[in-house]
């Protein structure tokens, strides 16, 4: 219950392969400066035990705006590409969809990355004419402007609805980037593809413009908003940027800035755009009333260590690995929420666990709206943490996938971390002394490693891991379950189903 709090308007700012330590508040030895998100700190409250769903991109974005990890539906690891039968499926509820039953405005700027259905094949001929369809407004948001996916997969262009602004006619390759380690997409542009996986691209796309036109295009839809808001529709905006993702592409004006090179400038410019969000909410009048959630997908890129090497900047704040792992680098990320009107003593600090699945529970529980048993099936709200500075809350256990070659899945109970890599013995980690997981503790703990298999196990197969009745998985056992035969998996499925599970 909101305890006399009014329904705020809901900003979600998710960035790109930013991990733990790129920001100054949450690592005292950052190479840059990052004011804005300081001040999410400083006037919210700080999980530092907050985590994406996945260790990479798709999968994570599918987990945040359903509150259902991603690996219950048919794709198991990886991403996809930016033409694909969207992961999420005809009436599946999301973060959009659930508000918009309830009144809201909705909108989506910035990049997808979880399926498209364009008009034609690059094959076989595109006709731009026609509508996008299986795509953001087919999920419950109102509006849409962005990109298809990310900046390495075709198709590139600036889309607006269900259309591209300006036509992807054009093909191009990656360019070699003079700044860093990654590559460009800008021109010059071909006529005709040079070779087999060129990228289709729109004369005016250009990869350093996407976090400006983003912030561009989402404070002019708030503005037009602002009085529905004011006078009791409040919105939800979900904006995603592509940032520090490759390309890393800083504008000029913040070359020079910070002492981590172009990632630093990189990440200082995402910082900046941050403040132009913050100064529209205060100009407008909104700001007391808008809750801002602020994470990133999953852990920095392979080029973390670099940065420690020449810059003595550790983006993933000491922990272990980073992007695509099940270690702690690759899925514990910023997770900062600010909401002047609703946070009892701002300024909190919150070690418990978290996760980005709980922000369609947490959504709901605010506005009054639960969530059937069909919706958000390993969601769970921590709204009262927000509410209540007292309050106590523990987070059912926390599954973590690595999309590494070994693909080993992870759970999280309290203080404990099992980690089943294929091939290999388990491995057990207590975070509350070993937060770097440096030591495997798994050979004296036996009983442990096998009671958190068994309910690892079991909230895969129950189709659910927060209390409520099981759930159906999209499939059934799959090769990544290497610790339980199919027949074991399947079995146990059968028999889940139906039944209440949870407290």
């Amino acid at each position: 219950m909101l305890s006399g709090a009014s329904r705020p308007n809901i900003i979600v700012i998710y960035t790109d392969d930013q991990g733990y330590g790129d920001i100054s508040a949450l690592n005292p030895e950052c190479k840059f400066q990052t004011p804005h998100l300081d001040q999410l700190v400083s006037e919210g409250v700080a999980f530092t035990h907050g985590h994406s769903s996945n260790s990479v991109c798709t999968p994570s974005r599918y987990g945040l705006l359903t509150g259902r990890y991603s690996w219950r539906t048919p794709m198991k690891n990886n991403v996809m590409f930016s033409e694909a039968k969207c992961l999420i499926r005809e009436g599946r509820t999301t973060l959009a969809s659930h508000l918009k039953s309830q009144g809201y405005n909705t909108a989506m700027v910035g990049k997808w990355h979880l399926g498209m259905d364009f008009p034609g094949t690059a094959k076989e001929g595109r006709d731009w004419s026609q509508p996008t369809v299986d795509m953001p407004l087919d999920k419950g948001f109102d509006y849409f402007y962005g990109i298809p996916a990310s900046l390495n997969f075709g198709v590139l262009a600036w889309f607006e609805g269900r259309y591209a602004k300006v036509p992807p006619t054009l093909y191009t390759q990656k360019k070699r980037n003079e700044r860093y380690v990654d590559y460009r997409i800008m021109p010059p542009y071909q006529e005709s593809p040079e070779k087999r996986q060129s990228f289709e691209v729109a004369p005016d796309f250009i990869d350093n413009q996407c976090l400006t036109r983003f912030t561009d295009k989402a404070i002019d839809w708030m503005g037009a908003k602002a009085e529905e808001a004011k006078q009791g529709k409040p919105f939800f905006l979900y904006l995603p940027y592509t940032s520090p993702h490759y390309p890393v592409c800083p504008l000029p004006e913040f070359h020079g800035q910070g002492e981590a090179g172009p990632y630093g400038e990189f990440l200082i410019e995402t910082d900046y755009h941050v403040g132009r969000i913050l100064d529209f909410l205060a100009e407008s009048g909104l700001d007391e009333d808008t809750m801002i959630v602020y994470t990133s997908d999953n852990g920095p890129e392979k080029s973390w260590p670099q940065r420690i090497e020449k810059y003595n900047h550790d983006s993933r704040g000491g922990l272990r690995e980073g992007k695509r792992s099940v270690y702690e680098g690759g899925h514990r990320v910023p997770f900062l929420v600010r909401w002047p009107a609703g946070i009892q003593k701002p300024g909190r600090i919150w070690p418990k666990l978290v996760s980005q699945l709980d922000l369609l529970a947490t959504f709901a529980e605010l506005v009054e709206a639960p969530l059937s048993a069909d919706e958000g099936e390993d969601s769970q709200s921590f709204a009262q943490v927000l509410l209540d500075s007292d309050y106590d809350y523990d987070r059912v256990p926390h599954i973590s996938f690595g999309n590494l070659s070994g693909q080993e899945f992870a759970l999280t109970d309290g203080p404990w971390k099992l980690v089943l890599p294929p091939g290999k013995s388990a491995e057990l980690y207590n975070l509350s002394d070993d937060l770097a997981e440096a030591t495997n503790v798994a050979p004296q703990h036996p009983e442990r490693v096998n009671a958190l298999t068994s309910t690892l196990t079991e909230l895969i197969a129950q189709g659910r891991s927060t209390p409520g009745v099981a759930q159906k998985n999209d499939t059934g056992h799959w090769r990544q379950l290497h610790w339980v035969t199919r027949q074991e998996f399947n079995q146990l499925a059968q028999t889940k189903l139906g039944t209440q599970v949870g407290q």
